[in-house]
């Protein structure tokens, strides 16, 4: 992955954080972040709704392909020996 999208993926997974905090405390406590900017309404609280959401579709988008752990349901399982031959760190000669 490279740094431009690393980047991106940064932001996004912030912002879920976020989104996902700003859930558990209207659960918990009826209290929502947004307050702090005036509001559901208010135009600032309303964009970081915004961002929160498409951070989400960005990241169920791209997640496979940027997960470290989903991309080692592709890898051989653990201790396979390598095919002799195939390349990898084999000795030479």
């Amino acid at each position: 992955m490279g740094g431009h999208n690393k980047g991106v993926h940064m932001v996004t997974f912030l912002l879920l954080v976020i989104g996902g905090l700003n859930w558990l405390l209207v659960g918990a406590v009826g209290w929502d972040v947004g307050e702090l900017f005036g509001g559901m309404d208010a135009v600032v609280s309303r964009v970081i709704y915004v961002l929160v959401g498409l951070s989400a579709v960005y990241e169920l988008v791209t997640h496979k392909a940027n997960c470290a752990k989903c991309k080692e349901g592709a890898k051989p399982a653990t201790g396979s020996m390598p095919t002799p031959g195939a390349g990898g760190n084999q000795p030479q000669g």
